[in-house]
């Protein structure tokens, strides 16, 4: 009988005691409370970094767009000024134009002259004046240098190549309004005026030495005249 109770004693020596498990247990959870704390700040930590990037990539923008305005502001209130101080020149130019003889046509100011001249003599009078001999870029512009019925210097002319005619801008003659048979000169006529003005195309080549009235033109507003050429076509 006492070796069973013995063998019944080291049976039971080898359970743990239920106060024993019950610690266990404790701790385990306490472990994974721990482990979930931990998960819990980290990502916490992740969304405040996220939440501060955010906020300065919205403060940069806002520093960025006030920037901007500020220079759009700029950029607006200094064309303004520039626009003001271009009208105010334009004034003055106008008045001075329309005081001395130019007639206005289409974005240019025209000045006929009432005296004559070689071609190269005219234009230098052109010069003088901020303008040059006018360069006839449409039918409208020829059909208006015609209805002052006088035979004029133009700025035309084949001086450097015999046969290659150009403006005084260096522009070569596209578009031509020749009078029938014109030019017929050659070597010996090698600038254009308006000689045949009672024709529908009045374009002449004559000896630059010729003395002729002449016609200055000096442009005003570019972008008008091609403006006012595409509303007539």
């Amino acid at each position: 009988m006492k070796m069973v109770y013995q063998g019944e004693d080291r049976v039971y020596g080898n359970v743990p005691h239920a106060s024993a498990r019950s610690e266990d247990r404790k701790v385990a959870a306490a472990e994974a409370g721990i482990k979930q704390y931990r998960l819990a700040v980290v990502i916490l930590g992740i969304l405040c970094v996220i939440q501060a990037a955010v906020i300065i990539f919205l403060l940069h923008s806002l520093l960025s767009e006030r920037r901007e305005s500020k220079r759009t502001n700029f950029d607006v209130e200094a064309g303004f000024n520039n626009l003001t101080e271009e009208r105010d020149d334009l004034k003055m130019k106008l008045n001075n134009l329309a005081q001395g003889r130019w007639e206005y046509f289409s974005g240019s100011f025209y000045h006929i002259s009432s005296i004559e001249k070689p071609w190269q003599g005219s234009r230098d009078d052109c010069l003088e004046k901020g303008a040059d001999l006018v360069i006839i870029n449409s039918k409208e512009e020829e059909d208006f240098i015609r209805k002052f019925q006088k035979v004029m210097w133009i700025g035309l002319t084949d001086s450097e190549t015999e046969g290659t005619w150009k403006w005084v801008d260096g522009t070569p003659l596209n578009e031509s309004y020749w009078a029938t048979n014109e030019p017929n000169g050659r070597e010996t006529e090698n600038c254009g005026n308006t000689f045949h003005y009672a024709m529908e195309n009045s374009l002449n080549d004559s000896p630059c030495y010729i003395s002729h009235s002449w016609v200055c033109e000096r442009k005003v507003c570019p972008f008008l005249s091609i403006k006012t050429h595409q509303t007539e076509n």
